[in-house]
């Protein structure tokens, strides 16, 4: 490799508020443009900012989770620019004091486990968009809907300490289940609730010193931020390996061509005229009220990961699915509780019950086989009443009903068959039907014991009792 990586991620993630951060409208998606304003929102003269405590309470929520420190004074400062979206003029952002610095997260890529620092998490508000449209009357035109405008972000700066894409797009799931996991963001990328910028240069490898970075900007899907990293990291090979100088600017990401485009100049931190807004006061934070917080922050992904594989002995990747997302979890915990065999458990979440709830587009939330149901059909395979593929039978109908499985296998006569006279008389009839497999069986072709079990379970409809099978089976073959 002749080029080594560097990479930063900046993540905006827009906060689970009701309101906006500095004044009551709502932060409801999807409204009539416009519709959710008030002279806050649109940088009307003399209209002032009053800080929304719940922004603060989940910034530290975040901070806590990404093992940052959590300032006991910050402040908010105007960043100025213009664009069209931005009704004021500036940006109320935080910069020389930010409410949380110097965390970390672990990643783990390839098999190794990286730590990449983060630098700081800031709150923000957000600007309005843009919207380009173009009609036969009125030709191209851009319209400004500044609903978004006032909208509460965290803004979460990583240390440059990734060095491929793979990294990035790993740093960035771990974040994003986190912040799922607080019930700080509802994690929609395809909303824009979860977006990141990613500063990416080249240097040359064995180096220290940085190269010039390009700023990719907005992305908000992994698969694009993979794409986007890759495509920006040839580029930028390609500049040097003509000799040619990379310059310092925003780019954007095109996800038709794969291709990042330029955007414009890469402003410092000193055009943007960082100062302290003059409308709100230094926030203090007790050491009370974070270890109030604290308190109350949920299992991590990382903790339920350790738990699941040490107290209940599973594999790497059921700790994985199960902790995948929150509501997966707290629905495995569910079950174990009532029905404490981990394994058969997780087999059945990850099989049979996300399964059926992919093919139907439905949240596990909406599960119609609730924890008590699945540990209820579980109990009666464990007690020999059903046996495992008869249980298939019983939870397609649970999903579809969501009736009681010991209703069903009564409704349906579907009672695992365990008296060994019933059970002998099938092996007979099989056996007795298939003279030729049976001496090839004695003969040495041991495969064809399968052939038998097969044949007996389709006799009995799938009700005689698989264990007994196997044991009379064998005997009677053995005879």
């Amino acid at each position: 490799m002749k080029y080594q990586a560097v990479i930063g991620l900046e993540v905006h993630v827009q906060l689970l508020t009701n309101t906006k951060i500095f004044c009551g409208c709502s932060t409801r998606f999807g409204s009539e443009p416009n519709s959710q304003t008030c002279p806050v929102c649109l940088g009307l003269p003399g209209a002032l900012p009053v800080l929304n405590n719940k922004v603060v309470e989940f910034a530290i929520r975040a901070g806590l989770a990404t093992n940052c420190s959590i300032a006991p004074r910050s402040i908010f400062a105007r960043k100025n620019y213009f664009y069209p979206d931005l009704p004021k003029g500036y940006q109320i952002s935080q910069y020389e004091l930010p409410i949380c610095t110097d965390g970390h997260l672990d990643i783990v890529v390839g098999g190794e486990t990286k730590r990449i620092g983060i630098t700081r998490i800031h709150m923000e508000e957000d600007a309005g968009k843009l919207v380009h449209m173009d009609t036969m009357e009125a030709g191209e035109k851009s319209y400004v809907d500044l609903n978004r405008a006032c909208t509460p972000l965290l803004e979460v700066v990583s240390e440059p300490d990734l060095r491929s894409a793979d990294e990035a797009v790993a740093y960035l799931k771990q974040l994003h289940q986190i912040v799922v996991y607080l019930g700080i963001c509802d994690g929609n990328m395809e909303e824009g609730s979860f977006r990141c910028d990613a500063n990416v240069s080249l240097m040359p490898a064995g180096s220290t010193e940085f190269g010039t970075r390009a700023e990719l900007k907005n992305i908000n899907s992994f698969r694009f931020v993979k794409q986007a990293i890759e495509y920006e990291m040839e580029r930028q090979a390609e500049i040097l390996d003509e000799g040619g100088a990379v310059v310092q600017e925003t780019r954007l990401f095109d996800p038709a061509t794969g291709t990042t485009r330029s955007m414009r100049s890469k402003e410092e931190a000193h055009d943007y005229r960082y100062f302290p807004d003059p409308d709100l006061v230094p926030l203090v934070v007790s050491d009370d009220w974070i270890a109030e917080i604290s308190n109350t922050l949920p299992e991590l992904p990382e903790a339920k990961r350790l738990r699941y594989t040490t107290e209940w002995g599973l594999p790497d990747l059921d700790a994985e699915v199960l902790s995948s997302s929150r509501d997966i979890a707290d629905y495995f915990d569910a079950c174990v509780a009532l029905y404490p065999q981990a394994k058969p458990v997780s087999n059945w979440v990850m099989g049979e019950v996300l399964r059926a709830l992919k093919e139907d587009n439905r949240e596990i939330g909406d599960c119609p086989v609730t924890p008590a149901l699945l540990t209820g059909m579980l109990k009666l395979v464990e007690q020999g009443t059903i046996s495992g593929k008869i249980a298939k039978t019983v939870f397609d109908e649970m999903y579809r009903t969501g009736k009681e499985p010991a209703r069903i296998v009564e409704e349906k006569g579907l009672v695992q068959v365990s008296d060994t006279g019933a059970i002998e008389t099938i092996i007979d009839e099989v056996l007795s039907a298939n003279p030729d497999k049976v001496d090839e069986y004695r003969d040495g072709k041991d495969k064809l014991f399968g052939f038998f079990v097969g044949q007996v379970m389709k006799a009995s409809k799938g009700k005689a009792n698989p264990a007994m099978v196997n044991e009379m089976l064998l005997k009677k073959l053995q005879g």
